[in-house]
C-alpha cells in the first residue's frame, strides 16, 4: 500500500497465533519428554530398588521375626530381639553392647587423624616442587588395595614372632617382643595406625580438589592486609574447606563405624573378643550363629545410631558457620 507521501510500507502481518503452536496445546510432545526421562531413569531406579528398598524392607521384616535361615519356621517375635539388645542381662544384651564400644573406640581414635592427617598431606601435594606426582601416587596407592589384601599383609609384618616390624624395632635397639596382635592397647593401635595408612589417601585427594577449589584472589588479599601463613590457614583456607570437610568427616565417621575387615583378619577380634566392633557381631550372629533377627536388629541400632550422629556434625558446622559468618 501507498501513502500520501508517495513512499511504500509493508504490508500488514498478520499476528494471530495458532492456538495449536502454544505450548499448552502440545500436552503429547510433554508426555514424550517425560517417558523418555522415565526411560532413562528406570535402570537406576530397579538397581535402587532392588539392592536398597527391598533390602531395607527385608530388614525390617527379619528384625521382627525369630529367623533361622537352616529352619523352615520363622516365628513372629514382634519387637522381642530389639527388647533383648536393651536388656541387660540377656544372651545378647554384654556382646552387642561390648562390639558398639569397641566400634565406638575405633571411630575414636581413627577418625580424627583420618581428618588432619590427610589434610596435612593434601597442603603439601597443593605445594609446587620436583616430584609432586610420585608423591601423590605414593600416598593415594594403598587405597587401591582390598581390605583382604591389607589385612594379610600387615598380619605378617606385625606378627610378633616372624614379623618385620619387631624386626626392625629389635634393630633400632627397642622391644621386639610387642604382640601388635594379640594384646591392648597395641591391637587398637596397630588397627587404627593401618587404616589410617590405607585410606588417608582418599581423604587427601578430596581436600585436594577442595584446596584448589579456593580463589587465589583471596590469598593475594589476605597477603596484601599482612596475614601471616597461620592467619592465611586460618581465615581463608579452613573456611575454603568447610563443606569439604563435612563431607570428609561423615564418610569417615561412616565407614570407621563399619569397620569389619581389619578386626576380622589381623587380630580376629583378639583379645577376648575386645576388638570384635558391630559389623564383626552382626556378621558373626547373623552368618556363623544363623540368628538373622537379632543381626538384622543388632544392623538397625547401629544405622540410627550413624544417622543421630550425622545430624550432630550437621549441626556442629551448620552452627560453626553462622558464628564466623
Amino acid at each position: 500500500m501507498t501513502t500520501t507521501t508517495g513512499q511504500t510500507t509493508a504490508p500488514e502481518v498478520e499476528t494471530t497465533l495458532d492456538p495449536s503452536a502454544t505450548p499448552s496445546a502440545r500436552p503429547g510432545r510433554r508426555r514424550g519428554d517425560d517417558l523418555a526421562a522415565w526411560l532413562f531413569l528406570a535402570p537406576y531406579l530397579l538397581l535402587f530398588g532392588v539392592f536398597v528398598l527391598l533390602p531395607i524392607v527385608l530388614g525390617v521384616w527379619i528384625s521382627l521375626h525369630s529367623w533361622d535361615f537352616t529352619l523352615p519356621g520363622k516365628p513372629w517375635v514382634g519387637i522381642q530381639n530389639y527388647r533383648d539388645l536393651f536388656t541387660p542381662g540377656s544372651v545378647t544384651f554384654d556382646p552387642f553392647w561390648n562390639s558398639m564400644q569397641a566400634t565406638g573406640i575405633f571411630t575414636l581414635f581413627s577418625v580424627p587423624l583420618l581428618i588432619v592427617v590427610p589434610l596435612v598431606v593434601a597442603l603439601v601435594m597443593n605445594q609446587k616442587f620436583p616430584g609432586r606426582n610420585l608423591f601423590r601416587a605414593v600416598y593415594f596407592a594403598p587405597y587401591v588395595l582390598g581390605v583382604a589384601v591389607v589385612g594379610v599383609l600387615w598380619r605378617y609384618l606385625l606378627d610378633a614372632n616372624i614379623g618385620a616390624v619387631n624386626a626392625y624395632l629389635g634393630r633400632l635397639g627397642l622391644p621386639a617382643d610387642t604382640t601388635w596382635l594379640s594384646s591392648l592397647p597395641e591391637a587398637w593401635i596397630a588397627m587404627v595406625l593401618v587404616t589410617v595408612w590405607w585410606t588417608l589417601g582418599f581423604n587427601a585427594v578430596i581436600y585436594l580438589a577442595g584446596l584448589q577449589d579456593i580463589p587465589k584472589e583471596l590469598y593475594e588479599a589476605a597477603k596484601v592486609d599482612g596475614a601471616t601463613p597461620w592467619s592465611q590457614f586460618r581465615y581463608v583456607t579452613l573456611p575454603g574447606l568447610r563443606p569439604v570437610t563435612m563431607f570428609v568427616t561423615l564418610t569417615t565417621i561412616i565407614a570407621s563405624a563399619n569397620m569389619f575387615g581389619q578386626a576380622f583378619i589381623m587380630t580376629n577380634g583378639a583379645p577376648a573378643r575386645e576388638t570384635r566392633t558391630a559389623i564383626f557381631y552382626i556378621a558373626e550372629t547373623g552368618l556363623q550363629d544363623f540368628q538373622m533377627g537379632e543381626a538384622a536388629a543388632a544392623s538397625w541400632i547401629l544405622t540410627v545410631a550413624l544417622m543421630l550422629l550425622a545430624l550432630v556434625v550437621f549441626g556442629v558446622f551448620r552452627a560453626r558457620g553462622s558464628v564466623e559468618s
